[in-house]
């Protein structure tokens, strides 16, 4: 039986520049680096960088990372100087930030969880909705 997400790996074309993205720009933690990889984490996720040709989804697939609502400002400035490229604009609940990594694949920093989620659907519920 299926208890969870496992882990995520990503394909980077460039292992020093993304190591350095997730580190020193969103707080990963690293735990191992090889010559074609690397094992990162956040929290309880972990994260496989591993070389290889970066083919990043151009549909809304996309990993979204925690921040806590009172800390959400002050990553999203950072990013910004930072210059990231942001690529959607919030319109759900919560506060969000759309990006891309260096390697085009999309992100995102949101305050929220899935309780929240519902609870704003109890009020402006997607079309088709049906609730289990």
């Amino acid at each position: 039986m299926l208890r969870g997400l496992n882990h995520i790996t990503i394909a980077v074309g460039d292992l020093d520049t993304s190591f350095d993205f997730y580190i020193q720009l969103l707080g990963f933690k690293p735990l191992a680096r090889w010559d074609a990889g690397a094992y990162l984490s956040l929290g309880d996720l972990w994260l496989c960088l591993s070389c290889d040709t970066a083919i990043p989804s151009q549909d809304y697939s996309h990993i979204a990372l925690d921040c806590a609502e009172d800390k959400f400002n002050l990553i999203a400035a950072q990013l910004r100087e930072a210059k990231v490229v942001e690529w959607k604009q919030n319109t759900s609940e919560g506060d969000s930030l759309y990006f891309l990594d260096p390697d085009g694949h999309k992100l995102e920093i949101h305050c929220g969880n899935l309780q929240t989620r519902l609870d704003s659907l109890k009020e402006s519920p997607y079309k088709g909705l049906v609730w289990f």
